[in-house]
């Protein structure tokens, strides 16, 4: 461990490698890139400092790098014990920037790195799954009153929020940036999809083609994963407790059937529900010998871990980030990445080019709250229908497509309701 007053790594000597990825990231990221120009001119985020609570991998520190260029001071810490790319936080060490993460935290590391980062008295919180925003409106309370605002990535830490908000507990206003159609349309569906699936597979090399492939939730990212494995030649099944993405699963060709119905069938299994416990003890003891199990949701609650160990009779690490259960009547039940998010604990996260999108949100919505969070109430906020259009157009002139325009007739007939038959 390497470790000063401003940064906290696992080992700076690194740094060299994690630059090769964040050029590999930064070309890739041309909507933050364009931002980030306009930033140096404009200085959006001056006098600002933000505390950041993100994965650390090569797309986020394109998304340091932008929020720098606007003048902010930055301190981060990871949102995820084991999703930290050690290479990459080496390099922003190296680069000068405040960083405390390393992969393979405990719990309490973990926190210590929050609260290493909010002693330099943030003025702006960026959160993936809102711990750090928690811990300022709890253990850490006094620095809440210094905060402007803040933004949250993704669907569990937006639950969170909302649920304080409505308990009139939230003290600062949020951007709910895993809200933005440019967000979770593409990042949830496409970003978790593919890097799910590379998870799965860096941790197995199974063949996915054949399997019986069970995703738990058909929200956004469950969507993704499903789309993916059935692409990949997977009989996929769905699990879920609410009958409208349920209907749209079965709409969109899967089977949809109880969790202690699909235990029976599954060889791969994947959460993407938010939700603690939904596997459980009764489904381990139901699976096939070989099953592999796996979670893609952003907490590690959603695979009862302790039940599955209370049910095996010896463990052992097979190769990095699987582990084997063997269970009292002789089956093999295998658990990928300690049940914490597969694609980035297993793999690298989300592809540069979705992700470009999900960040540009990141930073726009601090320029918001820079500009009017004084002003804001203590409530969570969507993203501007503006900036989500906006975002998408510069994404689509990025990849070299154009759409067509409504003709100022076509404009008029919109609203005409005398139009008719």
């Amino acid at each position: 461990m390497d470790k000063t007053d401003k940064y906290t790594v696992a080992d700076i000597s690194l740094a060299e490698n994690g630059s090769l990825r964040v050029d590999w990231a930064r070309a890739r990221m041309p909507v933050l890139a364009a931002l980030k120009e306009e930033a140096l001119k404009t200085k959006p985020l001056a006098g600002m400092k933000v505390a950041g609570c993100l994965h650390v991998t090569k797309e986020t520190a394109v998304l340091i790098e932008t929020i720098a260029a606007a003048g902010a001071e930055i301190s981060w810490s990871g949102c995820n014990p084991l999703s930290t790319q050690d290479d990459v936080a080496a390099w922003l060490a190296a680069e000068g920037y405040s960083i405390h993460a390393w992969h393979g935290q405990s719990v309490d590391d973990f926190y210590w790195c929050i609260d290493k980062t909010l002693e330099f008295n943030p003025t702006l919180t960026l959160d993936d799954g809102a711990d750090l925003i928690v811990r300022v409106h709890g253990e850490k309370s006094e620095y809440a009153d210094g905060v402007i605002g803040g933004t949250e990535e993704t669907t569990t830490g937006v639950h969170r929020l909302r649920a304080m908000g409505k308990a009139g507990d939230l003290k600062y206003p949020v951007i709910a940036v895993n809200d933005a159609i440019t967000k979770w349309d593409f990042d949830n569906v496409y970003g978790t999809g593919q890097s799910t699936i590379d998870g799965i597979v860096r941790a197995t090399s199974v063949l996915v083609a054949g399997k019986t492939f069970v995703v738990a939730g058909y929200g956004h990212c469950g969507k993704g994963v499903a789309m993916r494995a059935q692409g990949m030649g997977a009989n996929v099944i769905i699990t879920e407790v609410d009958p409208l993405p349920a209907l749209r699963a079965v709409m969109d060709g899967f089977r949809v059937m109880t969790m202690d119905e699909a235990a029976k069938h599954g060889d791969i299994f994947c959460t993407a529900t938010g939700m603690k416990d939904v596997i459980v003890d009764r489904h381990f003891a139901s699976m096939k010998d070989g099953a592999i199990i796996s979670n893609t949701g952003h907490y590690d609650c959603e695979i009862n871990i302790e039940e599955l160990t209370s049910q095996a009779s010896s463990t052992r690490t097979i190769r990095d980030n699987n582990v084997e259960y063997t269970m009292k009547d002789g089956r093999k039940i295998f658990l990928l990445a300690d049940g914490r998010l597969v694609n980035l604990a297993a793999a690298e996260g989300h592809p540069s080019e979705v992700m470009d999108m999900s960040f540009a949100n990141q930073y726009l919505a601090l320029c918001r709250l820079a500009k009017e969070g004084s002003e804001m109430k203590p409530i969570v906020y969507d993203i501007t229908t503006e900036q989500d259009q906006g975002l998408a157009t510069t994404k689509l002139a990025t990849l070299g497509f154009e759409i067509d325009s409504l003709t100022a007739e076509q404009i008029a007939y919109l609203d005409d309701y005398n139009a008719g038959t």
